[in-house]
C-alpha cells in the first residue's frame, strides 16, 4: 500500500489517524457488548473505515451524506457525540431516534447526515435531490452516496445514477465494493470486470481506487468534489476494499476462504496507515500508544454516561404524535373565511392546474417533476403553459423512473425545499412503492425529518383504459402511518385541497380521478384558499340512510339521490381518507342509522371495510341494519366499455341502496 502525503500537514496526518482509528475502537467495544448480550445486534465496517473516514474529511460539513450501515466513520468524523451514539445503538429514549431505530437506520440534520432503510437503493436518489437544491440556489456544493456492490444491482442505483447524470447533479456516489453481498460473492452478483465501468453507460466519469488507503480516498474524494461543482455532474467512485467481520455478527465468516481473509488481514487501513506515519516520523509508537488511551479513555466514558440507568416508560400519544410533523401556521384562508370571493366557472382540471400555478408563486422554489410535464404540460396538460411562466428549472420533465423522482423529492425536502411529483398515472405509482411507504411515511416518526411531498395520482376508470391506466389503488396507502391521503370529488375542493396539501410538510397523496377532469365544473373562487385536511362534507340531509363516499363515488350517490327523489338520503364526501373525519362519519351513522360504503375501489381490502368496522366498533347502538358496502368487482379493470361498466360500483349502487332501505 502506498501512502501519498501531498501537501498535508503533519497534523492533518495525524487528524486523518485519529479519525481512522476512533471508529474501529468503538467497533471493538460494541462486539464486546454485543457478547455481553448488552445491546441486540451490530454491522461491522471493520476494515473498511478508511472508505468512510477519508470521503468525509473531504466533504465540507454542511454537505449532506448518505451513509449506510458500515458507515460508522461517517457519524464519528461529522463529531456526533459518543454519548448520543451509544444511546442510539442501546436503544435508549434519549437517542436520535427516541428507541425507534437501530444502530445506523438514523440521521441528523444538524450533521447533514440521512439514515438508511433497509433497502440500501433509495439512498441514493435522496442525494440527487439535495444535490438539486444546491443548484437551485447557485450553491457550490456536492452531495456523497454510499452503497455496496449488492446493491448496484438494486433499479434504484440505475434510476439515481441516470437522474444524476441527464439533470446534471454535483453527486459523488460511492461503491464500496467489499467481495460479498451477505454471502453471496460478486461474481455471483455482476458480470461486467469492474462496477465502475457501469460510470460509461450513464454519460459520467469514475475511477476505481483502493478503498483501504486513506489518503487515496481522502485525496480523490477531494478532487472529484471539486469536479462535480466546477462541471455541474456526479461521479461514480468504486472502493476496493473487504469486509472482515459477517454481514452482521450472527452471520460469521465461515464462507470465506481462509486465504483470502489472510490476504485483505494484511491489507488493514489502520496498520498500514499507522506503519506509515511512524516510518515517517510523523509520531511515534510511544504516541501512537498515547492516542489510542485516550481514545479508549473518551469512548469509556462517555459509554458510562449512556448506560446510566434512565426510566423509559413508553407513551402512546407521543409516539401517535411524532408519526406527522407538526402543522406550520400559515395565513392561507379557508374556503368559509373566504369574503365575497370572485367566483369563476371551472372545470376540475383547471381548478388543480391553478392551484399549482398560484403556489408556484407562493412557493418560489416550488419544484414540479414529472413525466412530460415541461413543454408538452403532461399527459392530461394540467402543467400546459407553466414553462414559460416559471422556467424549466422549476417544472422539469423527467426520465421514466418514478422511484428516483420520489427520492429526489425527498433530498429537496432535506433541504427545506416543497416539491410536487405527478404520477402520470396513478397505476404507474408501484414502481416507487418502497420511496413512498418506506422513506416519505417513516422519516419523520425515525428521526424527526419531514418529507414535504405532494405525490399526484390521476386515478380511477370510466375512460376505458384497462388494468393498467384505470385502477383505484387509494387504499394501499391508507394502511401506511406517516401518509396523509385526500381525494377531492369537485372543483372547489380540488384547488383547496391541492394547496392545503402544499402548505402540510408532510407527505400526501393527491388523488385527482381523471374522469372528472373534463366532466364537472363550479364556481371557484379566484383566491387562494385551502380546504381543511382531514375534514369532511355533509353535502345532503336525509334521516333514511347515508352514503358515505369520496370520489367519483359522489357523483353516482348524487345521480341515485335525483333519480329517487322519494328517499331521504344524507351524502357524506369524506374528501380525506388518511386521516379519516370519525366524527362526521359519527354524526351521520347517529343521524341515519342505516349506512352504506360506496367506492371505486375493490371490495376486499377497500377503505371501505376499515369505516364498516369503525362503525360497527364505536356506533353499533345507533345501526339500524347492518353497514352495506358497495364496491367494484375483485378483479382487474377490464379494458371493453361494457365490461368495465360491469365491474364499477356503479353498476351495483341501485341494487344495494334497495337493500338497505328495505331492511
Amino acid at each position: 500500500m502506498e501512502f501519498k502525503r501531498g501537501k498535508l500537514t503533519n497534523e492533518q496526518l495525524v487528524h486523518f489517524y485519529r479519525s481512522l482509528l476512533l471508529p474501529r475502537m468503538i467497533e471493538e467495544k460494541m462486539l464486546l457488548l454485543l457478547r455481553q448480550g448488552k445491546i441486540s445486534k451490530w454491522f461491522s465496517g471493520i476494515g473498511q473505515e478508511a472508505i468512510s473516514v477519508g470521503a468525509t474529511l473531504a466533504m465540507e460539513s454542511n454537505e449532506w451524506i448518505m451513509p449506510l450501515h458500515r458507515n460508522l466513520g461517517v457519524f464519528t468524523t461529522r463529531n456526533m457525540p459518543l454519548v448520543d451514539l451509544f444511546k442510539q445503538w442501546q436503544g435508549d429514549r434519549d437517542s436520535y431516534s427516541k428507541a425507534r431505530e437501530r444502530s445506523f437506520h438514523f440521521g441528523n440534520k444538524a450533521h447533514h447526515i440521512c439514515g438508511m432503510i433497509s433497502h440500501l437503493g433509495p439512498q441514493l436518489a435522496i442525494a440527487d435531490g439535495v444535490a438539486l437544491a444546491y443548484q437551485q440556489r447557485g450553491q457550490l456544493k456536492a452531495t456523497l452516496a454510499f452503497t455496496g456492490e449488492g446493491g448496484t444491482s438494486e433499479g434504484d442505483f440505475h434510476e439515481a445514477l441516470n437522474v444524476a447524470a441527464v439533470w446534471g447533479l454535483p453527486v459523488i456516489f460511492i461503491i464500496e465494493n467489499n467481495g460479498y453481498g451477505l454471502s453471496t460473492p460478486t461474481n455471483e452478483q455482476y458480470k461486467c470486470e469492474n462496477l465502475v465501468d457501469r460510470a460509461k453507460g450513464y454519460g459520467m466519469e469514475g475511477v476505481r481506487i483502493d478503498g483501504n488507503n486513506i489518503l487515496e480516498v481522502y485525496e480523490t474524494i477531494k478532487g472529484v468534489r471539486d469536479y462535480c461543482i466546477n462541471n455541474q455532474k456526479p461521479y461514480l467512485i468504486e472502493c476496493t476494499t473487504f469486509r472482515m467481520r459477517g454481514h452482521e455478527e450472527a452471520s460469521g465468516v465461515k464462507y470465506v476462504p481462509k486465504e483470502l481473509m489472510e490476504k485483505w488481514s494484511r491489507k488493514d487501513p489502520i496498520k498500514n496507515y499507522e506503519q506509515y506515519l511512524v516510518n515517517q516520523q510523523v509520531f511515534t509508537e510511544m504516541e501512537v500508544a498515547d492516542i489510542r488511551n485516550e481514545l479508549k479513555q473518551n469512548i469509556e466514558q462517555d459509554l458510562k454516561l449512556a448506560m446510566e440507568p434512565s426510566i423509559f416508560t413508553p407513551n402512546v400519544e407521543e409516539e401517535i404524535a411524532d408519526v406527522f410533523a407538526p402543522m406550520v401556521p400559515n395565513t392561507i384562508p379557508y374556503f368559509d373565511q373566504l369574503n365575497n370571493p370572485i367566483l369563476i366557472k371551472k372545470r376540475f382540471i383547471e381548478s388543480i392546474s391553478e392551484a399549482l400555478r398560484q403556489s408556484m408563486v407562493l412557493y418560489p422554489e416550488l419544484i414540479l417533476m414529472g413525466q412530460d410535464i415541461a413543454e408538452y404540460g403532461g399527459a392530461f396538460k394540467i402543467t400546459e403553459g407553466f414553462v414559460p411562466q416559471f422556467g424549466k428549472q422549476r417544472i422539469r420533465n423527467t426520465p421514466i423512473c418514478e422511484s428516483a423522482i420520489v427520492g429526489a423529492a425527498l433530498g429537496l425536502s432535506l433541504e427545506g425545499i416543497k416539491s410536487v411529483v405527478e404520477m402520470q398515472f396513478a397505476d404507474f405509482v408501484t414502481v416507487a412503492f418502497n420511496q413512498i411507504v418506506n422513506n416519505l411515511a417513516k422519516i419523520n416518526y425515525r428521526w424527526g425529518q419531514n418529507a414535504d411531498v405532494v405525490v399526484r395520482m390521476p386515478t380511477g376508470a370510466g375512460v376505458g383504459a384497462g388494468p393498467f391506466h384505470s385502477q383505484s389503488n387509494e387504499a394501499w396507502f391508507t394502511h401506511v402511518p406517516g401518509l396523509k391521503v385526500v381525494y377531492p370529488s369537485n372543483p372547489i375542493d380540488a384547488k383547496g385541497l391541492m394547496i392545503a396539501a402544499l402548505a402540510d410538510p408532510n407527505p400526501i397523496l393527491y388523488f385527482e380521478h381523471k374522469a372528472l377532469y373534463r366532466s364537472i365544473e363550479a364556481e371557484v373562487p379566484d383566491e387562494y384558499y385551502q380546504i381543511p385536511i382531514g375534514k369532511a362534507a355533509l353535502l345532503s340531509t336525509g334521516e333514511e340512510a347515508c352514503i358515505i363516499t369520496y370520489g367519483m363515488g359522489v357523483l353516482w350517490a348524487k345521480k341515485f339521490q335525483e333519480e329517487n327523489p322519494n328517499h331521504a338520503i344524507s351524502i357524506l364526501d369524506l374528501r380525506t381518507l388518511a386521516p379519516l373525519d370519525y366524527e362526521a362519519i359519527e354524526k351521520v351513522v347517529k343521524a341515519t342509522g342505516k349506512v352504506l360504503i360506496l367506492h371505486e375501489d375493490n371490495l376486499t381490502g377497500g377503505i371501505g371495510g376499515e369505516i364498516s368496522a369503525w362503525i360497527a366498533e364505536h356506533c353499533f347502538e345507533y345501526l339500524d341494519a347492518p353497514v352495506m358496502r358497495c364496491a367494484s368487482l375483485d378483479t382487474p379493470i377490464p379494458f371493453n366499455i361494457e365490461l368495465e361498466k360491469q365491474y364499477l360500483a356503479n353498476s351495483r349502487l341501485h341494487e344495494m341502496m334497495q337493500k338497505l332501505l328495505n331492511y
